[in-house]
């Protein structure tokens, strides 16, 4: 057998431009139909999905004092506690803090604060607030040099204490 050149077809005019246009614009949606939302290529299996029972949403758990718990697990509800402090008393001191710790259920012989004022007077830049718990403390400040309230969790030090430096008296 002798191998034969394939025909081909030439085509002029404008009939033959719209044609290829047609039949180019019809390749390309054709190709990219596979690539639509909704849609799979030719040949590729459909996939099924079953419906699987939705689980009811349940409302997250209250944030609240877990009692016995680490400075870790309560630090969420430290947080809410003193933010509700700032939004009621907006220049809130130290004895602002500690009153509302207490009210929400942290001893107060487990806590210490700094001083609001300076040696000479005036207000202080910050203050900070602590709670131990356990080998654990709580630790709050806030102030213009703290750039508003912020709080951590960190070891009891080897004193004792959460705080360095001096503290007051929690007396009232």
């Amino acid at each position: 057998m002798r191998d034969m050149p394939s025909p081909v077809v030439r085509r002029t005019g404008p009939f033959a431009a719209s044609a290829l246009i047609l039949a180019t614009g019809s390749a390309i949606v054709l190709a990219l139909t596979g690539c639509a939302p909704g849609g799979s290529p030719a040949g590729s299996p459909t996939a099924t999905v079953t419906a699987s029972p939705t689980p009811t949403a349940s409302a997250p758990a209250p944030v609240q004092l877990v009692p016995g718990g680490t400075a870790a697990q309560n630090l969420p509800y430290f947080d809410k506690v003193n933010h509700a402090t700032l939004a009621a008393h907006p220049d809130a001191k130290g004895r602002d803090f500690i009153d509302g710790l207490v009210t929400a259920g942290f001893t107060k012989a487990d806590m210490q604060v700094t001083v609001d004022t300076t040696t000479i007077g005036l207000k202080a830049n910050s203050i900070q607030f602590s709670v131990r718990l356990g080998d654990t403390c709580l630790i709050g400040q806030n102030g213009a040099d703290a750039g508003g309230y912020s709080s951590m969790v960190t070891p009891v030090l080897s004193t004792g204490n959460c705080l360095i430096g001096q503290t007051r008296p929690i007396d009232w």
